[in-house]
């Protein structure tokens, strides 16, 4: 686990410089607007299945008899902020992937891997598929584990499907550009365990309030440093040819 910690201890390095600020911010600002925008327009779509959500588990019916009523709209006021909150991070995790990170890899990357080579095997179409794969399997978790919630055990699907998504997200774009495609298989192979661990840990950041407006880009720059990192051990072995 200590490349794990190396990656983590320089994303949180990198993290905090003036080029990478902006980064930070772009992709909450933007996906915060898109879903706030989609929230107004299908607002009746939206609280429809929010309320069949509600009535599936019992709590509507039960909201219909709360006095005084305020109380109950509040209630689903909450509901709404639950369900608009893990769409913004998810959406900004997206953007991040699909539009920050060629940024971030060449920050990293001029300063701290100046030697890697480019092998580009990828490209906005291979990280947009990558995006759709994703976020097929994201939302395949949570369908599937459905039935983990009935029995209480539901509580670390959250973090199943959050280390999932952070490492099939990132680890294609962290080395896109200087990979070949056997390269990022033998590491993608290699170091699975690893990648899985770093997308725990990067996951973990988006439950913490506050901290949770830099996960995208801290989950970007942790991957980012890993890959690269292996990709530089993998060419310095002797039989790497």
């Amino acid at each position: 686990m200590i490349p794990v910690f190396d990656a983590l201890s320089h994303a949180f390095r990198d993290l905090f410089r003036f080029q990478v600020l902006w980064i930070v911010i772009w992709p909450i600002l933007a996906a915060a607007l898109l879903w706030l925008i989609l929230g107004v327009v299908f607002w009746s779509t939206f609280s429809g299945w929010i309320a069949s959500g509600l009535t599936a588990i019992g709590i509507q019916t039960w909201l219909e008899g709360v006095e005084p009523r305020w109380i109950a709209y509040g209630i689903q006021g909450v509901a709404h902020l639950i369900l608009f909150v893990p769409l913004v991070f998810i959406t900004a995790l997206v953007i991040t992937a699909l539009f920050a990170m060629p940024a971030l890899v060449h920050l990293v990357a001029d300063r701290d891997y100046p030697q890697l080579e480019h092998e580009s095997s990828g490209g906005i179409a291979g990280s947009l598929l990558n995006a759709l794969l994703a976020i097929g399997m994201f939302i395949a978790i949570w369908l599937v584990t459905i039935p983990l919630w009935m029995v209480g055990a539901g509580v670390v699907v959250p973090f199943i499907a959050a280390a999932y998504l952070n490492q099939r997200l990132f680890r294609y774009d962290a080395l896109a550009e200087h990979a070949r495609r056997e390269e990022m298989r033998a590491i993608f192979l290699t170091y699975r365990p690893s990648l899985w661990g770093l997308g725990l840990l990067t996951g973990l950041v988006q439950f913490i309030p506050f901290f949770n407006l830099f996960a995208p880009v801290l989950a970007a720059l942790a991957f980012i440093h890993f890959g690269l990192a292996r990709l530089a051990e993998l060419r310095h072995r002797p039989d790497s040819g």
